[in-house]
């Protein structure tokens, strides 16, 4: 179907929620022109989805827009913890933490930190970029239909505001469409997993007085667990407008209907421990949370992200992270592809990589749901894990799912499949399938520092030691394979581009000796390393490539 096309771009993205827009900015940032379509008006209008971890922060760093988040997000700046108690006026409060970074031992993995961002603000932060990176973005534009062959996928879009109907030929198709997806459904793609978990109806409300309730609490959410009124309280600007998860119970006969403003306000008001709390019910909206997950991710030419591919429990803000970053993994293989660096089957490495960890992390999702006891969850006896001790080795699990998770097959060279996809606790060392570490670099010819991980994005990256033969290898192998293959020799002396900074040993640092190499991803995950010299790094590294790129 080539004749009677209205518009051809390489990638078509359907939806422009969370997802969408960031697969918009990181295809938009490897140069791939692309049109986005989504059948809501706008973006976002209800807080929710704000957790964004620091491996997402990362990305966003590398992306330049993690300063115009962090902006948007400079009101919830200081809040940290999470607090559980029966209500917010009693004795019986306890933080299950009270520091996301206590000690500031995040430090060691990564030159970003966590954030608190609301879904309805980054959405327009990156709505105002993607346009300059190529993105044709059109809002109010539905996908009625598609079919794809073996050049590509043709869909059928209509803009509600006008009915008008247009066809749009693309090479491929990326689904973000939500949990509800119908490319999902289209493509007959199954989902396993336990379902739906708990419900809960989302509720923003005003209240000047519920700040002085709080006092100098600042917590990300508070669980209150007062039998007749539990809830989740989330601060939004920590001084009049909140939002209060109510749990929903559909299973027994309860109906949205039953959400009146009367009951909502009697019933934030039980909860906080505040019966004359001044309350102005602003918004109502449902959310489901559950544990599915795609049995594919992938059907010729088209590709989900995001919702479309997995669903988690909410706690921990797996869910969107992983999201985002199964856009980040997808994008640079695309673009591979479409550039000509790789051959087709680099995207098949997209589910290899991205399914095994969107089931370890929904998993785990679920896991700190029942430790936190999330209202309105019920879990099974057998469900709900054997508690920690508070504090430090939490959050490192945490760090371990948001970060340390790694790929033991797909686009890489010398993965262990014996080990965990999520690792129980963080540790990121330079193994082959994992996130390559972070170290400070000084750059001798800008004069600033840089951390590794600002290195990888739009190609291919090799790590060593001045003074061996590593670089000009890599050099031999670029030209010849024509790929953008940058190196870069790591010391102190007048050969080094890079000079490590406070003590920093790259090599031991990535598992390797200073004989040896590295090469990393686009996307930072380490492709391949070599702990030793080789006789012939040209003909290593041009053979490595070739595996990893689908070249042969």
């Amino acid at each position: 179907m080539k004749e009677n096309v209205d518009h051809r771009v390489p990638v078509l993205i359907v939806g422009g929620s969370l997802v969408g827009l960031c697969t918009s900015l990181f295809l938009g940032r490897h140069g791939i022109t692309h049109m986005l379509v989504e059948k809501h008006a706008g973006t976002s209008l209800h807080p929710r989805g704000r957790g964004i971890n620091v491996r997402t922060m990362e990305l966003f760093r590398v992306a330049e827009v993690e300063d115009r988040i962090r902006e948007a997000a400079s009101v919830l700046a200081d809040n940290h913890g999470i607090l559980q108690g029966g209500s917010l006026t009693g004795d019986d409060q306890e933080w299950l933490f009270e520091q996301i970074d206590p000690g500031g031992a995040l430090a060691r993995f990564s030159p970003s930190t966590w954030c608190l961002c609301s879904q309805n603000d980054i959405e327009p932060v990156l709505m105002s970029v993607t346009p300059r990176l190529g993105a044709d973005l059109r809002f109010s534009t539905e996908l009625l239909s598609f079919e794809q062959d073996e050049s590509g996928v043709t869909a059928i879009v209509k803009n509600r505001d006008t009915g008008e109907h247009s066809t749009v030929r693309a090479d491929y198709l990326v689904a973000a469409d939500g949990p509800r997806s119908p490319v999902r459904e289209q493509l007959r793609i199954g989902q396993s997993g336990p379902g739906d978990l708990f419900h809960n109806v989302s509720i923003t409300f005003r209240s000047r007085r519920l700040a002085d309730v709080i006092g100098d609490r600042r917590f990300i959410v508070c669980y209150l667990t007062k039998p007749d009124a539990d809830g989740a309280l989330l601060p939004v600007d920590n001084r009049e407008r909140w939002v209060f998860h109510a749990p929903w119970h559909p299973d027994r006969g309860e109906t949205l209907e039953d959400f009146t403003d009367e009951r909502c306000v009697e019933h934030i008001r039980r909860a906080v421990g505040a019966p004359d709390l001044d309350v102005e019910i602003t918004g109502k909206a449902p959310w489901h949370a559950a544990e599915r997950v795609a049995q594919r991710y992938a059907a010729g030419r088209v590709f989900l992200a995001g919702d479309s591919a997995h669903e988690m429990s909410p706690t921990g803000a797996f869910g969107s992270n992983t999201g985002i970053q199964d856009a980040h993994n997808l994008a640079w293989k695309i673009a591979a592809v479409l550039n000509g660096a790789a051959g087709p089957g680099l995207l098949e490495t997209y589910e290899a990589e991205r399914l095994p960890v969107a089931r370890a992390t929904s998993e785990r999702a679920s896991a700190r749901s029942a430790e936190h006891s999330h209202p309105g969850y019920e879990p099974e006896p057998e469900a709900v894990p054997e508690a920690p001790a508070r504090g430090g080795g939490r959050q490192s699990g945490v760090l371990a799912v948001a970060m340390g998770y790694r790929y033991a097959q797909g686009a890489v060279v010398g993965a262990d499949p014996d080990l965990p996809v999520v690792p129980d606790r963080m540790r990121l060392c330079g193994d082959p399938g994992s996130r390559a570490p972070h170290l400070w670099l000084r750059d001798p010819v800008a004069g600033r520092r840089r951390s590794t991980v600002d290195l990888y994005e739009r190609s291919f990256v090799l790590l060593s030691s001045e003074g061996t033969p590593w670089s000009g290898a890599a050099g031999s192998v670029a030209k010849r394979m024509n790929v953008r293959l940058d190196a870069y020799a790591i010391g102190t002396g007048p050969e080094a581009d890079l000079i490590p900074q406070d003590g920093g040993d790259w090599a031991e640092a990535h598992g390797t000796t200073p004989a040896g190499a590295v090469l990393v991803r686009p996307d930072g995950f380490v492709a391949w390393r070599s702990a030793e010299a080789v006789a012939d790094p040209e003909s290593v590294l041009y053979k490595v490539l070739t595996t990893v790129l689908d070249r042969y």
